[in-house]
């Protein structure tokens, strides 16, 4: 495992970062898998030296929340050995003001989370979207009292227009040191604003569903999770990239879910790709591909097909 810090702060990180979105309630989601099932996986994480986690409160209700402490706590033995990201914005209850980013709910849903977690504090606790009904300076002044209260080390953000996140940085007494974006090779429109805004102003990219939902792994719409998640069923299946995804795996005598995140990892604005995983298996293929090195021209090839398209 490689590791690097964090945009421009001292925090350490994996270079892969896990995902903990599949873990949680099966009855809420079909592909959401129990501590039993989660466990291996997790264990095989640590064991393959990843030590960076995601979730957020609204995964599997809470759910996941509560199984990403029990999990993270039965594996490390100090609480400083693990860096812990979860987020906070879409409703956690029917309350007009269980959801958003106003002040009033952004001190209840840290205290809520820390306590389904399980710990004291979180590492970096990101904003899961843009709230346009809440001035953006109340948010960024209660985000910024969480940090001075220590419930907080670092803040983070997730999927808004460039000029969305500029604007926070400008008003922020505490800054945003990453943004945790959607960014695959089936989905680049990250490449126009957001990705050159964070590389210029040292920003952390940390894509999520690096791997398209796992249509680059697979190509294939028809399991649980592709059918049962609204963003699976908006990705456009663009057959030129999978073929020349597919071109380069062959020729390398290896998966396409490898090349599909050597592609990312190259990209030296990427600090760490959020990768989900199922099964033991999907970790290894994620560890294996930190060791992958693509070509220029391998990367023009799978580059080349790509059509912009309106943003998800």
């Amino acid at each position: 495992m490689d590791y690097v810090r964090l945009g421009g702060t001292g925090l350490v990180v994996s270079r892969l970062c896990l995902g903990m979105m599949s873990f949680g309630d099966g009855s809420r989601r079909a592909w959401h898998l129990g501590a039993e099932a989660a466990a291996p996986i997790v264990r095989r994480a640590v064991e393959r030296g990843i030590t960076f986690f995601d979730t957020a409160d609204m995964y599997s209700g809470g759910v996941g929340e509560q199984l990403t402490g029990k999990l993270l706590s039965s594996v490390f033995g100090n609480r400083e050995d693990y860096v812990l990201a979860t987020k906070v914005y879409y409703p956690t209850s029917s309350s007009p003001n269980g959801k958003g980013l106003s002040r009033k709910h952004i001190m209840a849903a840290i205290d809520a989370s820390l306590r389904r977690l399980g710990t004291d504090y979180v590492d970096l606790y990101q904003i899961h979207r843009w709230d346009p009904d809440t001035p953006i300076e109340e948010t960024m002044t209660a985000l910024d009292d969480l940090v001075r209260a220590g419930k907080v080390r670092y803040l983070g953000a997730s999927t808004m227009y460039a000029w969305q996140f500029a604007k926070a940085q400008h008003v922020a007494p505490t800054p945003f040191v990453s943004m945790q974006n959607h960014y695959n090779l089936l989905y680049r429109e990250e490449e126009r604003e957001m990705i050159p805004y964070c590389a210029d102003q040292g920003i952390g990219v940390l894509p999520y569903s690096p791997l398209a939902r796992g249509l680059l792994a697979r190509a294939d719409t028809a399991t649980a999770r592709a059918q049962g998640d609204p963003v699976a069923r908006e990705y456009t299946v663009d057959e030129a990239v999978l073929a020349a995804v597919r071109a380069v795996a062959e020729r390398r005598e290896t998966s396409t879910a490898r090349v599909a995140l050597a592609w990312l990892l190259g990209n030296p604005a990427v600090t760490a790709p959020v990768v989900g995983a199922t099964k033991v298996s999907h970790v290894d293929e994620a560890v294996a591909a930190l060791d992958l090195r693509l070509t220029d021209a391998e990367n023009d090839a799978l580059t080349t097909p790509y059509r912009p398209q309106a943003p998800l």
